[in-house]
């Protein structure tokens, strides 16, 4: 059989104790343990939605007051005319 090198930490294999090496797999998986979380956190629906709508609500905050309304004046204008032509059919 080929014999293999372990390296952990920089440790020489004669340090390498079995609590040590234990120690080391509980931290790993401690680590994997809060990146999953912190993933599942990200990719959240309703997370996703809520981050989407906080940037939105950001973006209209900074829009000067006058074009925001005139942007929503002309909004409404056009769902307006769209109706208003279909019922004239």
């Amino acid at each position: 059989m080929a014999e293999t090198d372990i390296e952990t930490s920089g440790k020489a294999p004669d340090d390498l104790a079995p609590s040590v090496l234990v120690g080391e797999i509980e931290r790993t998986r401690a680590d994997l343990a809060r990146t999953i979380d912190e993933i599942a956190d990200r990719v959240s629906p309703r997370n996703v939605a809520r981050r989407t709508l906080d940037q939105a609500v950001d973006r209209v905050s900074q829009v000067d007051p006058l074009i925001g309304g005139a942007i929503a004046l002309a909004a409404v204008s056009v769902t307006c005319y769209v109706i208003w032509r279909k019922l004239r059919k």
